[in-house]
């Protein structure tokens, strides 16, 4: 599994969020969001923003290359 993986699944879980719910908010189909959180695909770049925009987290957090989460 990627650290990507990892932290959405991560935030999912922090927020109390449900996959479908969260599929149905980025405009994306569910099983997509399901292969981000399996490690099985990776998300486009604009993909990755939507999640970072919707999680409010900055793409080097998500990305595993910082593990500050804030956004500057």
């Amino acid at each position: 599994m990627s650290i990507f993986s990892e932290r959405i699944i991560q935030l999912k879980k922090e927020k109390k969020l449900l996959q479908k719910d969260i599929a149905h908010d980025l405009g994306i189909s569910l099983r997509a969001y399901q292969h981000y959180e399996h490690g099985e695909k990776e998300p486009t770049l604009s993909n990755i923003v939507k999640i970072c925009n919707y999680f409010d987290v900055s793409a080097d957090y998500l990305l595993g290359l910082s593990d500050n989460p804030t956004r500057h």
